[in-house]
């Protein structure tokens, strides 16, 4: 009983010191760790925010080029007809979206959702302001009628989405 007793007594402290040596290390690998995993995002964060700031001025420049005050400017061609400017607008406005449709994966879902919908506004928009225009009609009536529309909007859609990109941009900061 005695060499039990006295074999304890080496055992206990023997495990003591084995168990504050464990997690001693337990912390150091673990602070190493912590520490090559923020080098690992600084690193990645210096490939990836440029890219993510490119697609933020992409999707405003897709957004300032749909917006009826540029669009129909931009578009607009004195020898068009109602129903060719009309044609010309969706075509124009659907050729900006596809040509930015890749930089969705840098923003955020809700961003993105409201790039799509004021795609989708504008268009409509354009669309209700041809029906009530013959195609042959002039181009400049179709141009009238959709600022028309525009200003009976409460809110015009680039605007709203155009804002929400500025806000997630100076997250970024």
């Amino acid at each position: 009983m005695t060499t039990l007793l006295e074999f304890a007594k080496l055992l206990i402290p023997a495990a003591a010191v084995l168990y504050g040596m464990y997690l001693v290390v337990k912390s150091f690998v673990q602070k190493e760790l912590d520490k090559a995993q923020i080098e690992i995002k600084s690193k990645n964060m210096e490939v990836i925010l440029p890219l993510r700031l490119q697609a933020y001025e992409r999707i405003s420049l897709l957004l300032e080029r749909i917006s009826p005050n540029n669009l129909v400017v931009r578009v607009r061609d004195n020898s068009f007809s109602a129903g060719q400017f009309h044609q010309a607008l969706v075509s124009d406005i659907r050729e900006e979206y596809n040509h930015n449709l890749s930089q969705q994966i840098y923003i955020s879902d809700n961003a993105w959702n409201l790039v799509k919908g004021a795609k989708e506004e504008i268009i409509a928009v354009v669309n209700q302001s041809a029906e009530g225009i013959p195609a042959d009609g002039k181009s400049l009536d179709l141009a009238k009628r959709i600022f028309e529309k525009m200003l009976e909007r409460k809110a015009d859609p680039t605007t709203i989405a155009l804002s929400q990109i500025k806000e997630e941009v100076r997250t970024l900061y």
